[in-house]
């Protein structure tokens, strides 16, 4: 049996080291990306986004207007600045839009 440490520590703490033991930092900035998306783009955007993935520090978001993908590429250095704000961390330094 294993042997109970007498310190305390946060909630916050224990799932960072639990995610980080079981390796799942990546699926969760997958989906903290996707919330933070939502979030900053309003339901406008939302509606025409189609998929958005993370590989690496790419933001690849598929969308299914070229009128607003064009749109949105005069702001990409914006968007990311905005989205690497939110997420807390340089998760992001380019952004595909297809």
């Amino acid at each position: 049996m294993a042997k109970r440490l007498n310190e305390f520590y946060s909630i916050q703490d224990l799932m960072k080291d639990v995610i980080q033991e079981n390796k799942l930092t990546k699926g969760m900035n997958q989906i903290s990306v996707k919330e933070a998306w939502a979030k900053l783009m309003g339901n406008g955007v939302v509606s025409y986004t189609h998929h958005i993935e993370l590989q690496g520090k790419t933001l690849i978001v598929n969308l299914k207007s070229s009128v607003l993908r064009e749109e949105l590429s005069y702001g990409k250095e914006k968007i990311i600045k905005m989205m690497n704000e939110e997420l807390g961390e340089q998760l992001i330094s380019k952004i595909l839009l297809s």
